[in-house]
């Protein structure tokens, strides 16, 4: 939920809650602790305490046992903690039922990570991904918020205020939903008109756990100037730039919204349109912060979600950065090992910045076939059709024509074809 009645410059103490149950390994509810911990940091709290319960099941009135929540209810006395953020998603009943036990605002794993969403947006596509899943989020936690206005009765045969206001919050939270939708749907409609204009571009697109490094690695390769901050999700937008000149001239690099361990399926389905470009990209550059101990749960977090998204199959390539920040030297060539063909940079240091532009350039020409076209003058402006379409490598201006040699994607090879056979001119 969005802590609105807080000021955002002052910081709150939390403590952070966590459950293993039977089957889990207590060192991964450890691993997810410190990632929250982390995402509070973000959030403008610190990490005042943690509670850490091992339970057969979960318990329906406060997800951790009752005995556990009145520890937790005694601990919030005890060190003043303003905050408790559970490490996984709280059902609404549970939500209010904790509120009610510790006097304190409860947030869960999700509510965090919208809280973060909403502070970190910036352009309009990304305040209205943001609201909308915000939104999705809040409603089903309206009930017993108007409690206090319950006990006023309007008289005899009326309903109860209470219930009113909460069906008038409803109806309004409902209503600005469909409008975001709309909106969401015209920029959908906006973004595939400009897919269809880079339909013939090649595209390396870069995913991966926030705060990896991936907007650092933009700039370097782009000659652009994004925002680079040491913090989680510090941008949300989906960038495109042009690989920097020296290689190809269209050649894009996108960016997208980092991913993240249980990342809200609400947020996912939001930022479908945004995620969409990774869909559309020709390689993604799956980037790892190698300083990090928890990178291969990241690893195995960017199989998940490409998977949720459907791009398990689509051409990858492993780039693990912040390789200055390494102390152990020895993992670099246990991971070449493990992972061979993968490349080791630092965005910072610019380290491993040429292989990695090798790598993007042997992707883009590995999916090229090369092709050799005659042009009647004539029919001139087919030539600049095939500049559009193809990549260029030489023309040459002979006594009946312009030959051009190019290079075309495999599965655009056909349109050059289409254009051949409308025009006069000769294959050669």
């Amino acid at each position: 939920m969005k802590i609105s009645h807080y000021n955002e410059e002052k910081r709150y103490r939390a403590i952070l809650v966590g459950v293993v149950l039977n089957h889990q390994s207590s060192w991964k509810i450890e691993e997810s602790l410190e990632e929250l911990s982390g995402l509070a940091e973000t959030a403008g709290y610190d990490t005042a305490d943690k509670i850490i319960q091992t339970a057969e099941r979960l318990n329906p009135r406060y997800f951790i046992g009752s005995g556990k929540a009145g520890d937790l209810k005694c601990l919030v006395k005890d060190i003043n903690a303003d905050m408790v953020i559970f490490d996984n998603d709280l059902s609404p009943a549970q939500n209010k039922n904790i509120e009610n036990l510790t006097g304190c605002c409860v947030l869960d794993r999700c509510g965090l990570i919208l809280e973060i969403f909403r502070r970190h947006a910036r352009t309009r596509e990304a305040k209205t991904q943001v609201e909308l899943a915000h939104l999705k989020y809040t409603l089903p936690r309206l009930t017993g918020r108007w409690r206090h206005l319950s006990r006023q009765r309007g008289g005899i045969g009326l309903r109860e205020v209470g219930e009113t206001q909460i069906e008038i919050d409803r109806r309004l939270i409902r209503n600005r939903i469909t409008k975001l939708n709309r909106e969401l749907n015209a920029i959908k409609k906006s973004r595939e008109t400009r897919r269809k204009e880079r339909k013939n571009i090649f595209t390396a697109a870069f995913v991966g756990y926030t705060n990896a490094g991936k907007s650092t690695l933009m700039n370097v390769l782009t000659d652009s100037n994004l925002l680079v901050e040491d913090k989680l999700f510090a941008t949300l937008d989906s960038t495109i730039r042009r690989l920097k000149n020296g290689f190809h001239k269209d050649i894009l690099i996108t960016d997208t919204v980092g991913f993240i361990n249980k990342l809200p399926h609400s947020l996912i389905a939001s930022f479908k349109s945004t995620l969409d470009e990774l869909k559309k990209a020709d390689i993604l550059m799956k980037v790892i912060d190698l300083s990090d101990h928890r990178f291969e749960s990241h690893m195995n977090t960017i199989h998940n979600v490409l998977g949720e998204l459907g791009l398990t199959n689509k051409p990858g390539l492993w780039v693990f950065n912040k390789i200055d920040r390494l102390t152990d030297k020895d993992l670099i060539p246990n991971i070449k090992n493990r992972y061979p063909g993968s490349v080791f940079t630092s965005g910072i240091r610019d380290i491993g910045i040429e292989e990695l532009y090798e790598r993007i350039r042997f992707f883009f020409e590995s999916n090229m076939v090369e092709g050799k076209v005659l042009i009647n003058y004539a029919h001139s402006r087919v030539i600049s059709h095939i500049h559009g379409l193809a990549y260029v490598t030489n023309e040459e201006y002979l006594k009946n024509g312009v030959m051009i040699n190019y290079k075309i994607s495999k599965d655009k090879a056909v349109l050059i074809d289409k254009l051949i056979r409308e025009q006069v001119g000769s294959r050669q």
